[in-house]
């Protein structure tokens, strides 16, 4: 039987270990959430960041401004952040309204307050392996590999999307640990003998289920980033082949989430695998502190 990867385990763990940094701080963590418009999932991205932020006694500050903000307004609350002295992270919450321009915020932001790990600054010291903020998703896998003894030195990893939220840094992250790693997208020919190919196999295209028996070696260990939500019963139907608990679920609550791989095939074919819901997603928040608080510990050793 494949072994379950307990994302909420873990995090659970980390935010442990975070405790006694940060009371041995002069001056608590500070972390600035900036929310444009009312995206529903942002929203609730956003409330469990601030949520957890006051579970570990973080100065929390949440910006909401409407979906008509400009750029440059934007731009300008960035500006004062920078600035705040008690702010140690700053994270604007993506997607952002088609008409701002995303890539010129996310420039803007300091580089020693980039807790996304997004910034250029960042992204070039991740890619030639010096120290600096990671991607919070990739480096919760990491994590999350790590605490369950999976060694990836040596394996071949590979990496299905080339986002540079996840896809690519995690490549990052990988090949920094001697994986070898092949990162597959919409034009890969003959994607399903690339994905057999993997000892570590993870999904982050944003397809639900689409990740099936096909494109799992037997053994592999299965990394699921996606998280997609269905509300057609007839998708649950064909993805879960009328499991009637599943189904009853789906009925009750109208809606459920899935993750990129399949969720049956998954664990019938791996050696270890993380759920959709409670795998790789509870180690996003996790990360996201522990950026603060090293942000926050060098800022205050200064």
């Amino acid at each position: 039987m494949a072994q379950l990867l307990d994302g909420k385990l873990v995090r659970d763990e980390i935010l442990s270990e975070l405790r006694p940094r940060i009371l041995a701080l002069p001056r608590r963590p500070g972390l600035a959430v900036v929310l444009v418009g009312a995206d529903p999932a942002s929203e609730v991205y956003v409330s469990s960041k601030v949520k957890t932020c006051g579970e570990l006694g973080f100065l929390s500050e949440k910006i909401t401004r409407p979906a008509a903000t400009t750029t440059a307004e934007l731009l300008a609350i960035v500006d004062q952040l920078n600035a705040d002295p008690t702010i140690d992270g700053i994270l604007v919450q993506m997607p952002l309204p088609k008409h701002i321009d995303a890539q010129q915020v996310l420039n803007r932001i300091a580089p020693t307050k980039d807790v996304d790990g997004f910034h250029p600054v960042n992204v070039g010291r991740l890619s030639i392996g010096l120290p600096g903020p990671r991607p919070c998703t990739p480096n919760g896998v990491m994590r999350l590999l790590h605490r369950y003894g999976i060694d990836v030195a040596g394996k071949r990893a590979v990496i299905v999307g080339r986002s540079d939220i996840v896809g690519k840094p995690m490549a990052m992250l990988l090949l920094h640990a001697n994986a070898t790693v092949t990162i597959c997208h919409s034009r890969t020919a003959d994607l399903a003998a690339e994905c057999q190919r993997a000892d570590i196999l993870v999904g982050a295209i944003g397809r639900p289920a689409f990740l099936t028996a096909e494109h799992i070696r037997p053994g592999a260990v299965v990394i699921d980033v996606g998280i997609n939500r269905l509300t057609e019963r007839s998708q649950v139907e064909a993805i879960w082949r009328n499991e009637p608990a599943v189904l009853a679920e789906f009925d009750r609550k109208g809606k459920l989430l899935v993750g990129d791989t399949h969720p049956l095939d998954a664990p019938a074919l791996a050696s270890a695998w993380t759920p959709v819901p409670g795998g790789v997603g509870p180690l996003t928040i996790a990360m996201l502190m522990s950026n603060t608080v090293e942000a926050s510990e060098l800022r205050q050793a200064c």
